[in-house]
């Protein structure tokens, strides 16, 4: 939800911040490892039953990866790994940080509570491979109530639960659980809709005599092609240039004899020869000899 009504105005508020941390020779890569250390240490405190502690950790293992995309803005190495090396990052964080609640579950609470924090943490992996499968798919399952940001922060509501009341945290977790769980069949509503959404006739009634799975194919055809699908038919593209290159060059040969035997043009030595003499022994033939009239 941050990220799409938002993302803009924090952009503008992190782009200065990324340009002087630049400048202090900080990169990317640096606050991503950052991050990731800081859910390790994160996750032990939560463990331990440090609930205060893991309110205030909570603040450096999130902020790295607000400011590793304007870092590498600012620095011009902004890639496709390191990209990928956040995307994992996060995802590992979020396994420690879900692995700590799981501990201090088992330790002051009953023992299957433990799997709570494992639901929470599955459909926070769904909610993120919704996205990038949509993505690769050429749709858009971006937005929704729990995006990365808000998990965040409702993680440490949760932890400000615990820490006032430790009877509030587990209730406090499954609120967690509904709203991932909702924002999880947001998504998955979406991405249906978009791709197999009925056909919108601008009239408001479909053309006579068209079907519904002709107007349909139309449809899917229009549709903007993924990357995946481009991928596939430019190797098929290639592959058929390259494998029936010689099939298509003799067919080629072949329909240039055709076409010269057509015009009765003879290219080969033997042919022209064959043709002269034939040429000329019509007019051998038909000659008389002086003097060779009857008797």
């Amino acid at each position: 939800m941050f990220d799409g009504r938002w993302r803009h105005a924090v952009d503008r508020t992190t782009k200065p911040v990324g340009k002087a941390l630049v400048r202090t020779g900080i990169t990317a890569d640096v606050l991503t490892v950052f991050g990731l250390v800081m859910s390790v240490v994160t996750a032990i405190a939560v463990g331990s039953g440090h609930l205060v502690y893991g309110i205030i950790l909570l603040f450096p293992t999130g902020l790295p990866d607000l400011f590793d995309g304007p870092v590498a803005k600012a620095a011009g190495t902004a890639s496709i790994r390191g990209a990928f090396f956040d995307s994992v990052a996060d995802r590992v964080s979020d396994a420690f940080l879900f692995g700590g609640v799981s501990w201090y579950l088992a330790a002051h609470h009953d023992g299957q509570l433990v799997l709570l924090p494992f639901a929470i943490l599955a459909l926070t992996a769904l909610i993120s491979y919704q996205r990038a499968k949509a993505e690769l798919l050429g749709l858009s399952a971006s937005g929704g109530l729990m995006e990365r940001a808000e998990r965040f922060i409702l993680l440490g509501v949760c932890f400000i639960a615990g820490a006032v009341s430790p009877g509030a945290f587990v209730p406090a977790l499954w609120v967690f659980l509904g709203l991932i769980t909702a924002t999880a069949i947001g998504r998955f509503v979406r991405v249906w809709k978009e791709a197999e959404g009925p056909v919108r006739v601008p009239s408001g009634r479909a053309p006579r005599g068209a079907s519904p799975e002709r107007a349909l194919a139309r449809r899917r055809d229009a549709r903007v092609d993924s990357r995946w699908r481009t991928w596939r038919e430019t190797r098929a593209q290639r592959d058929d240039s390259g494998v029936h290159f010689v099939q298509r060059r003799r067919a080629d040969q072949s329909l240039g004899r055709w076409r010269a035997r057509r015009q009765s043009v003879i290219a080969s030595r033997s042919g022209r020869i064959w043709r002269a003499r034939r040429a000329e022994r019509p007019r051998e033939r038909t000659g008389r000899r002086p003097g060779a009239g009857g008797s």
